[in-house]
This record gives C-alpha cells, sequence and structure tokens, in this order.
C-alpha cells in the first residue's frame, strides 16, 4: 500500500471516532446537574428574562436530542459555536491557545526525547552500573512525582527562594508580544528581530518545559533501557558479535533500531498528550494555552469550548498515531504500511 493511500485511509478513520466524541462529550456536559445559562447570567443574582433568553439562544430549551441536532449542524459548518466566557468563537480562542501550546510542547520534547532515549541506550548497554543506577533513580523519580507538585516545587524553588525564573506568563509585565508572524514567540521575536522579547519567551518557557518534559522523559527512558536489554539478548545480536563486528556496530545498526520501535510509540502517544494540554501544568504557570483554556471552560460551564477541545484532542491523538505509523516504517523497512 502505497504512503497517500495509507495515510488517507487512516484519516477517513477519524469521522466515527469524531463522531463517538462528539456523542458522549454532549452527553455528558448536558446531563450535569448544572445550569450554564444562570452561570452565564450572572449566578443566583441573574434576572429570569436573562436567563432565558440565553437558554435560548444555546437551545437548552430543546430537548437533548434536537440540542444534539443543532450542534452537529454548526459542526458541518465548521462552526464550534461562541465561547461565552472567553465572548468570541471557539475557533478563534483555540487558534490562539493552539500555538502557545504547541510551542510549550515543542520545548518539553526537546527535553523529553532526545534526553530519554539517550539515557535509555546508556543504562541498557551498562546495566548494573553507576550510570544505569543514576538513570534508573531518575527514571523513577519522574514517573513518581505528580506533575503538579513537580511544577509547585520548581517555581518555589527558582522563583521564591532562588528567584532565577520568572513565576508564570510568556513574557515579563509590561513587554509588548513581538510582531505576530507565526503565533510562536519564540520564531516571532526571531522574525521581528526582538531580542528582549527572545530571551524573555525563553526565560518563561523554560520552567514548565522542563516541567512537562521530566515526566515524559522518564517514561521514554524506561522504554528505551527495556527495549534496549531486550533485544541485545536477542540471538541475532549474539550472532553479530561472534562475527566480531565492534560493540558500537552492533548497538547502534542493529539493536537500536529494533529497541525504536515501542519507544517511537510511547514518544507519539506522550508528544501527542503534552499538545493536548497539559492543564495542570499550564495553570500553575498561567500558560495561555489549551490546557488552562479548558480548565477555565470546565469550571465555567462553557459547554461549547468544552466539546470544542475534545474535538481539537481527538484530532490530535488520531494524528499522532497516524504519524507514528508512518516513523515505523522508516525506522524499521521491514514494517509495511496497512500490513502489505
Amino acid at each position: 500500500m502505497k504512503t497517500w493511500e495509507y495515510i488517507v485511509r487512516r484519516l477517513l478513520l477519524l469521522i466515527p471516532v469524531l463522531i463517538g466524541v462528539t456523542i458522549i462529550t454532549f452527553t455528558v456536559s448536558h446531563v450535569i446537574p448544572a445550569d450554564p445559562a444562570r452561570a452565564f447570567a450572572g449566578g443566583p443574582k441573574a434576572q429570569p428574562e436573562t436567563i432565558a433568553r440565553i437558554r435560548a439562544e444555546l437551545h437548552l430549551d430543546k430537548p437533548l436530542w434536537e440540542q444534539y441536532f443543532y450542534y452537529m449542524n454548526d459542526l458541518i459548518h465548521l462552526n464550534l459555536g461562541k465561547s461565552f466566557l472567553e465572548n468570541r468563537t471557539v475557533t478563534t480562542a483555540l487558534a490562539q491557545y493552539f500555538l502557545a501550546t504547541f510551542e510549550l510542547t515543542i520545548f518539553a520534547t526537546i527535553i523529553a526525547i532526545p534526553f530519554g532515549i539517550i539515557g535509555g541506550i546508556i543504562s541498557a548497554i551498562r546495566q548494573n552500573k553507576l550510570s544505569d543506577h543514576i538513570t534508573r533513580i531518575i527514571a523513577i523519580v519522574g514517573y513518581s512525582l505528580p506533575i503538579f507538585w513537580l511544577a509547585l516545587m520548581l517555581q518555589y524553588v527558582f522563583a521564591y527562594q532562588f528567584p532565577i525564573f520568572p513565576l508564570e506568563g510568556r513574557l515579563s509585565v509590561g513587554m509588548t508580544s513581538p510582531t505576530t508572524f507565526t503565533g510562536f514567540y519564540i520564531l516571532d521575536s526571531i522574525f521581528s528581530g526582538n531580542g528582549a522579547a527572545l530571551i524573555s519567551s525563553l526565560h518563561h518557557l523554560l520552567l514548565p518545559a522542563f516541567t512537562l518534559g521530566f515526566a515524559e522523559l522518564a517514561i521514554i527512558l524506561r522504554m528505551m533501557r527495556s527495549s534496549m536489554l531486550e533485544v541485545m539478548g536477542s540471538d541475532y545480536i549474539r550472532t553479530a558479535r561472534a562475527k566480531g563486528l565492534s560493540e558500537r556496530t552492533v548497538i547502534y545498526k542493529h539493536a537500536l533500531r529494533n529497541a525504536m520501535i515501542p519507544t517511537i510509540t510511547v514518544a507519539g502517544l506522550s508528544f501527542g498528550g503534552l499538545l493536548s494540554g497539559a492543564v495542570l501544568t499550564e495553570t500553575i504557570f498561567n500558560w495561555p494555552g489549551m490546557g488552562r483554556f479548558a480548565a477555565h471552560a470546565v469550571l465555567g460551564l462553557d459547554f461549547n469550548a468544552v466539546m470544542g477541545f475534545t474535538l481539537v484532542v481527538a484530532i490530535i491523538y488520531v494524528i499522532a498515531n497516524l504519524i507514528v505509523d508512518i516513523l515505523y516504517a522508516v525506522v524499521d523497512p521491514r514494517v509495511k504500511l496497512g500490513g502489505g
């Protein structure tokens, strides 16, 4: 099967997935014992006329199946509705917040994947030695620590006790955002020649990126180590050594390629998870990304925002799995897309 045919087939599978996601999300969000119309109208002191108007505007006065029909009709026309908390369309809000989350995810991935893979290789080839013990301790700590606790402790140490890094946000207070070219502050600062914004955005990015990346690094490191140990105990590795091949060739040409398959799976899903918005990390660091947007939408009963966020997350995971499948064939030519 050709690569483009496989991609088209996998993308077509996105349709039933999204339909299932809309049904589940819509049902759950509309059966909870809360009244979003009252919340949008001002809470307990809201006027009944205002509540009725908002309920009619959101079609909350209709049966549940009819509300879902209105929602799907808007979705077919690429309309995710209006976010009452943001006072703008959900599409506009997600487009802005996605770019902030994507920038954070890229830097977290730069920390997690290279160091996780390298650490796993070192730990496997130097099994039961000092370097192996150190990497295993790092993996256990990163895997065990709650991410919100790590974020708070990093803030306490590096923002309060030793004010090396800023506490929150993407830029320093009073600093103007760089001229928008891509929506990523790092690239926009470079393209516009704004050195002050570049330094500030990097400074604000490091702490939340390390928080996210450290947790994912631990998972990738453990997977890489276990995969390498399993592969290095295989018969073909012993045969390669018996032929007199150098240890470097055995490890990097024969063992690593096969050990990378499960690691790619974990890394791809981790990237999809990070890109869908790290709710706790973005909330703690006041990072204006999709995770914080989703948290505020849930607390504010903003149905349109919650369902729009959920759809974007579903799409991200499908695309992440598609990229992982393609990478299988790139890393190991024996893997055929679609099983052909």
